[in-house]
């Protein structure tokens, strides 16, 4: 029985190896390829494609079509701003991926709790589950971020990479995987963990890791969406401001609770008196 489960989660990752490596690659490229690499290269090239694509419409759509209506003339980042960006997020798009790709071999082996389809546990509890497993990762990536700040090591051989974009002409969608490898990875790490801690469905936790990429574009925008409770970009914009403030990911929910919130209206009143 055990092995019938395992076996359903290898043929959906399997399944996911040959959309995407088949859509981009001739097959005597990968089909020899070991398993554990094949998805390394899906989740490689899969992740080097959405920051890419994403990051260019985004971009295009915010600093070109929309010029001046979202973000002021004087506050969009130059184009070399950009470029230093998207060539630190290539350096370690090699490493990121190995995140999923191992996470992904621990589900394979029953290593973890995860689930391959959702009827195995019902939708109801696919749900609450689901939730636990986000207030698990908000709660995760809140502390591994603020750690990485007050251990003084951490952040200067790790996090200080990111922080060099601290001001709004410095920042853009491309900021959003612009960090050390190591750093990108240990705060992407409480997806992992919090399979060992409550079911997941295999394709939502993969779903997530991945949509992480689309998520810290919106954050390092500088457009505040002004959409309560959502840690949206106006709040991170403070984050990379005041280096002590909105540590959080999707909510503000976890600043709040640990008291390093910082409203942007009212940093605004601030600045206004």
């Amino acid at each position: 029985m055990e092995s019938d489960y395992l076996k359903l989660l290898v043929e959906e990752t399997s399944l996911y190896n040959h959309i995407v490596l088949g859509s981009l690659l001739p097959e005597k490229l990968w089909t020899s390829l070991p398993h554990f690499f094949q998805t390394w290269l899906r989740n490689y090239m899969g992740g080097v494609l959405l920051y890419l694509i994403s990051g260019f419409l985004w971009c295009f759509y915010i600093y070109y079509l929309k010029r001046n209506v979202y973000i002021p003339e004087d506050c969009i980042p130059s184009r070399k701003a950009m470029l230093l960006q998207i060539g630190v997020a290539m350096k370690a798009m090699p490493w990121y991926s190995l995140l999923p790709t191992v996470s992904e071999y621990m589900i394979e082996n029953g290593w973890t709790r995860c689930f391959p389809r959702i009827r195995d546990v019902g939708l109801v509890a696919y749900l609450v589950y689901l939730l636990i497993y986000l207030v698990l990762v908000e709660f995760g990536i809140y502390w591994m971020h603020r750690e990485l700040h007050d251990i003084k090591p951490l952040y200067k051989f790790l996090h200080a990479t990111h922080h060099i974009y601290n001001k709004q002409n410095t920042l853009s969608p491309f900021a959003g995987l612009a960090f050390h490898p190591i750093d990108g990875i240990l705060q992407a790490i409480p997806h992992v963990i919090a399979l060992f801690l409550v079911p997941a469905h295999l394709t939502t936790h993969i779903g997530l890791l991945f949509l992480e990429g689309i998520w810290t574009a919106n954050i390092h925008d500088c457009i505040d969406g002004k959409i309560w409770p959502v840690m949206g970009a106006a709040y991170h914009t403070i984050h990379h401001t005041t280096y002590k403030h909105n540590y959080g990911h999707y909510t503000i929910w976890m600043d709040w609770m640990f008291g390093t919130l910082q409203d942007p209206a009212e940093d605004e009143s601030k600045k206004v008196t």
